[in-house]
């Protein structure tokens, strides 16, 4: 069945890719924990994540090997087991090696791609729409996820392109990061393409735009997928009262990494993110891959308070039945 923006609902949870002990250094391969891989999907799947999204920045598709890629991402569909989608993180710097790596991972049973436009130069608004239209062109009856990130991709996606990429056959969502704008967006595409906004973000604009704004991205997914799920379910139901307490909670967990970077974690988001997982316990993420190896110690402590709120919500909340 070939999934559209209506079939994105819920909590699309982007996981990390965990690593092995070597992970760190520049000889090492096969450093996927394929083990861990597994316990991680299994765990994030059964508490409820409707959705599964893999190898963006924090799960270092930036970072890995052709064939680790590959093998991570059959171990999540394989895991899946067909009970979830899953969209595979494709990004690369050019369209053909973006292409070549989908028609790949697609062959390994993905439903879907995620990826970003190649950056090394940055795109305008007519590159970016033709680099999609091209992949859709490619990959035909593929859904595909836009990642919209401004520091990885050297700027946000420019405001007329988002009515241009919503008339790509194929363009399901969009995943957001920060900009302001996103209301503006939500009027103009509507239910044409789901955008996805951040877990910290999802409750207020889900209130505002209810039939519309009916999903969000992840990355705590594999800090606390319960608290997720419980918050996911509140809003499917459109129990408001019951849904804000748990997304305060959530943005309370979130907020150290970020507030306490002063401004600086775009720079070192992979490795925060790592400390964030180790620090939340619910995974086993192994060290980052170079050259993402080393981030300042001030920072980290943040990143440490995080993952022990993340930790405290899933104890919360994995003790709730959520209906």
């Amino acid at each position: 069945m070939k999934l559209t923006a209506a079939d994105i609902n819920g909590v699309v949870g982007i996981v990390p890719t965990p690593a092995t002990p070597n992970a760190g250094r520049w000889d090492a391969e096969n450093t996927v924990n394929l083990d861990e891989t597994a316990k991680m999907v299994a765990g994030v799947v059964d508490a409820g994540t409707d959705v599964i999204m893999t190898t963006g920045t924090f799960g270092e598709g930036a970072s890995l090997l052709w064939e680790e890629l590959r093998d991570f991402v059959d171990c999540v569909v394989q895991t899946t087991a067909r009970r979830r989608p899953v969209f595979a993180g494709v990004t690369t710097l050019n369209t053909r090696d973006t292409i070549k790596r989908a028609r790949a991972l697609l062959a390994l049973g993905a439903d879907g791609i995620f990826t970003g436009r190649p950056m090394w130069v940055s795109l305008d608004t007519p590159g970016i729409v033709r680099y999609y239209r091209d992949l859709s062109e490619a990959l035909p009856g593929i859904p595909l996820v836009v990642y919209d990130n401004p520091t990885a991709f050297k700027g946000p996606i420019p405001l007329e392109a988002f009515e241009q990429l919503a008339k790509i056959p194929g363009v399901v969502a969009v995943k957001e990061a920060t900009r302001p704008d996103l209301e503006t967006i939500v009027e103009r595409v509507g239910s044409k393409i789901r955008i996805l906004p951040s877990e910290t973000r999802w409750f207020a604009l889900a209130r505002k735009y209810p039939d519309v704004v009916t999903a969000c991205w992840s990355g705590g997914i594999a800090c606390s997928p319960a608290a997720m799920n419980a918050l996911s379910r509140a809003i499917a139901r459109r129990d408001w009262a019951a849904a804000e307490p748990i997304a305060e909670k959530i943005k309370w967990a979130a907020a150290p990494m970020r507030e306490s970077s002063a401004g600086k974690f775009d720079d070192y988001s992979i490795q925060l993110g790592h400390v964030r997982f180790a620090s939340a316990g619910f995974i086993d993420p192994g060290p980052t891959r170079p050259p993402y190896i080393d981030a300042p110690e001030e920072l980290i402590a943040g990143s440490k308070e995080c993952g022990r709120r993340w930790a405290a919500l899933q104890a919360e909340y994995e003790k709730v039945v959520v209906v």
